[in-house]
């Protein structure tokens, strides 16, 4: 949530702080502003309520704001409604400290209160004025020494925090500073910046670096400094960066996510690739043994929303294929029921920013409790990807669009190589057995390019959907799974209630729900299920539901019934999440479309959530 640029150097700040902040709107966003330093040596600061388009318009795309060093910021509110008075970059009462801020902190209350007996007083909501007031307190305390001042709101602060600040008198620096919020720092020919995501300095970095928890770093036009807790230096590698800064632009689709959907089968393919050697699947480059797989008494899978309905469709590969026990967690709830881990035990955590921070609270809480823990996300160096002791990386490359597409099917492709290669270092799958399930992988990214050609077959069910009130997905096993990642599509694009049921459970309550008109879509994949699933969807037709099949095989019996039919190529029933979530995606995005929403950007919503 929220987005921080910075940018220090020999060009004018204002323009790439808000190209910056333009590469940061899918985050999600409510208000924008930008704070850069005159040649006169005051600040300059402009903020806007809404669309980024608004600031820019303001600022006549930051000319109006001249100056070779600058911060910016997109809010998402938590502390105080939307308003240019709650809009970063803040300034503290006597204008000594100007600052962006991702995160929360938690003790607000308490240090606006000590602030209030030190004469301070507030124009903002906000827990960030409070960082501003807070640290232009310890600055003058610690005699106009930034490190200093910094080192003492870290003493006091509790909760999590991407600070980059900005202090009168120092128009050549900007200082920054981190706590369980992601900070990335780059270096380019012109300059240095900073941001709170990599896709903001693409264009204008070379080499980056993250900044590790409780670090500060001084950015200046010659270099970076950094240093530890303790105020003492430290030294860091800057790394290359190896994303493609085009990959972040939309082309010639409409919507990002239009775009994300239709790059599947290469993310897919990608993943796959990165783990195989001589055609076999691998996991020596992530380092974990086949001992240590054989040695596992049970896995846990921990996620938060699409990344946990991926977690969800894997728990029955795993169990299925390595004979071991999965239990799947949402990460908002893991650690609060003090699970009962050993060392005996792989928590496994998926998150597409590697920087969800109840996924990165659940990570730490794992490794407290002596599991091993391995990550399976999407971006290089992210918190998640350090902390854990293994990591599995897809190669979806940016994803722009809110509402995750190609992410979470490349988390699926990776959790399929995680099943085989836990399966065959348990001894539970001969040789032959290997080779079909391997060649079953490769034939995906192609049957996936197959279901996307199956969008104008949607048109009549997005039509359907575009007005109903509610909206269900019913399926069994895996196909369960997929619905629930349906009904989350659908929801956050188009704002209609939407709900995945197991299909045995709608005489359990859920078929009270059901009455005439009311879409519901039959995800059919499991043919062990068929049977089942066939009277499930006999009982919506006859309570008047409009009901729809998702189908994979031959027993065109089935689509008896219905008024209307997607047929899936088929696959190994144990992958068939990766094919069915395709044509779902495509309804979702095209019901978004219909009502004239922003398919992007859904309301309320941001691409990463840090914080909890």
């Amino acid at each position: 949530m929220c987005g921080i640029v910075g940018y220090v150097g020999r060009k004018q700040a204002g323009p790439l702080l808000l190209d910056g902040l333009s590469r940061l709107e899918y985050r999600g966003y409510d208000s924008a502003g930008i704070a850069v330093f005159r040649e006169d040596g005051g600040i300059s600061i402009s903020k806007a309520v809404g669309k980024l388009s608004n600031l820019i318009k303001k600022t006549e795309g930051g000319a109006l704001l001249p100056g070779r060093c600058g911060i910016g910021h997109t809010r998402w509110a938590t502390h105080g409604a939307p308003s240019e008075q709650n809009a970063h970059p803040h300034v503290s009462m006597h204008g000594g400290v100007t600052l962006v801020h991702n995160g929360i902190i938690e003790n607000d209350r308490e240090l606006r209160e000590e602030l209030l007996g030190e004469g301070f007083r507030f124009y903002s909501e906000t827990d960030t004025e409070v960082a501003a007031n807070y640290i232009e307190h310890c600055f003058d305390r610690a005699e106009g020494e930034p490190k200093q001042a910094i080192r003492r709101f870290m003493e006091r602060a509790r909760g999590s925090y991407a600070l980059a600040i900005l202090f009168q008198g120092r128009a050549d620096e900007i200082w920054a500073v981190r706590k369980d919020s992601p900070m990335i720092i780059g270096r380019g020919e012109d300059g240095c910046c900073l941001a709170s995501d990599v896709q903001a300095i693409l264009k204008y970095s070379d080499s980056v670096c993250y900044i590790g928890n409780r670090e500060i770093a001084r950015l200046t036009e010659r270099g970076i400094s950094f240093f530890d807790e303790k105020g003492r230096t430290i030294e860091k590698e800057m790394g290359r960066i190896e994303m493609d800064g085009r990959a972040a632009e939309k082309g010639i689709y409409p919507y990002f996510m239009l775009k994300e959907i239709h790059e599947q089968p290469a993310a897919v393919e990608e993943t796959l690739r990165s783990m195989l050697r001589d055609g076999r699947i691998s996991l020596s480059g992530i380092g974990i043994s086949d001992s240590a797989l054989q040695k596992l008494r049970s896995v846990w899978i921990v996620a938060c929303g699409s990344a946990f309905y991926a977690g969800s469709a894997l728990q029955y590969g795993i169990e299925a294929l390595a004979g071991i026990p999965v239990r799947t967690e949402l990460a908002s709830e893991f650690r609060y029921r003090k699970p009962l881990l050993s060392s005996e035990d792989l928590v496994i955590l998926i998150s597409q920013s590697g920087e969800t921070a109840d996924t990165l609270a659940a990570l730490r809480e794992a490794k407290l409790r002596g599991a091993s823990t391995l990550a399976i996300v999407n971006v290089p160096g992210s918190s998640i990807a350090r902390e854990a002791d293994y990591v599995l990386y897809t190669l979806a490359g940016p994803e722009v669009s809110v509402a995750t597409t190609k992410a979470y099917s490349a988390q699926l492709m990776a959790g399929y190589i995680l099943c085989l290669a836990l399966a065959r270092a348990r001894g539970r799958l001969t040789r032959a057995e290997e080779e079909r399930l391997t060649g079953a992988l490769r034939e995906l990214p192609e049957k996936i390019s197959l279901c996307l050609s199956l969008s104008d077959s949607l048109s009549g069910i997005a039509e359907r959907c575009r007005d109903a009130r509610d909206v269900f997905f019913l399926g069994r096993g895996i196909d369960y799974a997929a619905g629930l990642e349906a009904a989350l599509k659908l929801k956050e694009l188009s704002y209609i209630h939407a709900e995945a049921y197991a299909a045995g459970e709608l005489k359990h309550g859920a078929i009270s729900l059901i009455e005439e008109g009311v879409p519901v879509i039959g995800i059919l994949s499991q043919p062990e299920l068929f049977e089942k699933m066939r009277s499930n969807m006999a009982e919506v037709k006859s309570r008047g539901g409009c009901l729809y099949a998702l189908f994979m095989g031959k027993d065109k019996e089935l689509l008896s019934g219905t008024d209307g039919s997607i047929l899936l190529p088929e696959t190994e029933p144990l992958f068939s999440a990766s094919l069915s979530v395709i044509p779902l995606q495509l309804l979702a995005y095209r019901v978004s479309v219909l009502r004239g929403l922003d398919v992007d950007r859904p309301r309320n919503l941001a691409k990463s959530v840090t914080v909890e």
